[in-house]
Parts: structure tokens; C-alpha cells; sequence
């Protein structure tokens, strides 16, 4: 048995392309924009994602400067103020713009099987047990649990037994022998893992939206969630505050440990 730790790495994140946003600017005469954005390094201000969910919502108003649509006589300068009033007024859409991804690493099937409801503005690609064979079963356990003694002895007694089956198995399909077809390799790895439980650990790539960010974060982090996706969602919400501070910044976290957002139906 391997006891290992949920852990989650934002690995991609959105960027806007300088000459492509300026040409278009141009074309509609809000340059000011870029200028305004401009408050230090240019390069950076356009790879804050934070902007791209800006740009959107100016666009959908053509808000980029007072006097462009005739309906606009003030514009909000400040970035934060701006994009604070796109969620105070539940413009969601453009933050459908805005996605993350993130590898989500030693997380069990259990964690896996709940994710995939969230299936609206998301990306999923996971580890495929019929490809990858398991040598040993990497499992998490919560504090709680790993504070019952005779709970994890019998825990790591069935582990064990699981693993030792896994290697008896591979060598009884003759599995690692010279000269095995991959399809052959690929039928019996399929029919290995159906001996391992549902807790055993494993990775997924998974890509999200901001608008389904928001709403996972709060909804995986209540209080009546599992305890796992709880801590995984915990962690994705720390990255994103820090990330994105102006597009999730009006969360609280309560006494039970949930996100509450002061914006909701966003």
C-alpha cells in the first residue's frame, strides 16, 4: 500500500494576443483600452487572464472609452471595479471566456466519479487503467481515518493483498514476457483493474471555465460534500483567489471550511 495526498497543479492558463487585441481596437477605436491596461508591464497585464473576461464584457458594451456607443457616457477605468460589477450584475457569460487547467494528482475514482457531473464548460482527460497497469495501490486516507490504528491495520492488510494479487496476476497473463502483443497487454490490464477499489489514486487533466469554476467551488466545498472532492476544491479555490483575485475574491470561508460566494447564478 501507498498512502499518498491529494494534490492539485494549475498547469494552463488564458493569455490575450497583443497585436491581435490592439488591431481589433483599432478597428473599433478603443485603444485607450490597452492604454489604460497598461499600468506598469503590457506583457504582463495581457497574460493575467483576468483580462480576457474584461475584454469580453467591453466588447459585448463596446465600453471602451466613453462616446464609441452613444448609449456610454462613463466608463469604469479600474480593471477590478470592472470586472466586480460583472459579477455583482450576473454577467456570466464572458467569463465562460476564462479556463483553467489544472492536473488533479493521487485523487480517487470516488473524487473522479462525483467531477464528471460538473459537465458544462469543462474538459476531462484521465488516466486510463486499461492502458496503465497498477504495480501498487496508491490510497488516501483522511487524518480521522489514519488516527483509528486497528482501522488502518486491517485497511493495509486488504491493500496489501489487493497489490499482491495485481503482481500474481501480471505474471500469471505472462504479461511482461518477450514478444506479448500491446493489444493483449491492453485486454488483461482492462480486466485487472476491476480488482482495485474505487479509492485507489489516480490523475486527470481537467479544464474548467471561470462561470464553472464558481459555481464547483461552492458547491464541492459545502459542508455535505464529500470529504475528498472538499479538500481537492479547497485547494482549487486558494489557487484561483490568488490567480484571479478580482474574479474570486468575494468568497468567504466559513467555520465548516465552504466557499461562499457573495455573488451567486453568476
Amino acid at each position: 500500500m501507498k498512502s499518498v495526498e491529494p494534490e492539485v497543479f494549475l498547469v494552463a492558463r488564458p493569455a490575450l494576443d497583443h497585436d491581435e487585441v490592439a488591431r481589433y481596437l483599432r478597428d473599433v477605436g478603443g485603444e485607450s483600452w490597452l492604454e489604460r491596461l497598461d499600468r506598469g508591464d503590457l506583457d504582463a497585464e495581457l497574460s493575467d487572464p483576468q483580462a480576457l473576461a474584461e475584454f469580453a464584457g467591453r466588447l459585448c458594451y463596446r465600453s471602451w472609452e466613453p462616446g464609441l456607443n452613444p448609449n456610454v457616457r462613463r466608463v469604469r477605468t479600474d480593471s477590478t471595479a470592472y470586472l466586480q460589477n460583472i459579477l455583482a450584475s450576473l454577467h456570466g457569460s464572458v467569463l465562460e471566456h476564462v479556463s483553467f487547467s489544472f492536473v488533479l494528482h493521487n485523487v480517487s475514482r470516488v473524487l473522479t466519479h462525483e467531477l464528471v457531473r460538473h459537465r458544462p464548460g469543462v474538459a476531462v482527460s484521465q488516466e486510463s487503467m486499461r492502458f496503465v497497469r497498477l504495480r501498487d495501490i496508491p490510497f488516501w486516507f483522511p487524518e480521522w481515518a489514519r488516527e483509528d490504528a486497528e482501522l488502518m491495520k486491517r485497511a493495509a492488510a486488504l491493500l496489501d493483498q489487493m497489490e499482491e494479487f495485481q503482481t500474481w496476476m501480471s505474471e500469471h497473463f505472462g504479461l511482461d514476457e518477450e514478444g506479448v502483443p500491446f493489444r493483449d497487454k491492453k485486454h488483461k490490464t482492462s480486466f485487472m483493474r476491476r480488482f482495485a477499489p474505487e479509492g485507489v489514486a489516480t490523475g486527470l487533466v481537467w479544464t474548467a471555465n471561470v462561470r464553472t469554476l464558481r459555481h464547483t467551488i461552492e458547491a464541492r466545498t459545502a459542508a455535505g460534500a464529500e470529504e475528498e472532492i472538499r479538500l481537492v476544491f479547497h485547494k482549487i479555490g486558494e489557487l484561483m483567489r490568488a490567480e484571479a483575485p478580482a474574479l474570486f475574491s468575494d468568497y468567504v470561508v466559513d467555520d465548516d471550511g465552504a466557499w461562499v460566494p457573495r455573488w451567486r447564478k453568476v
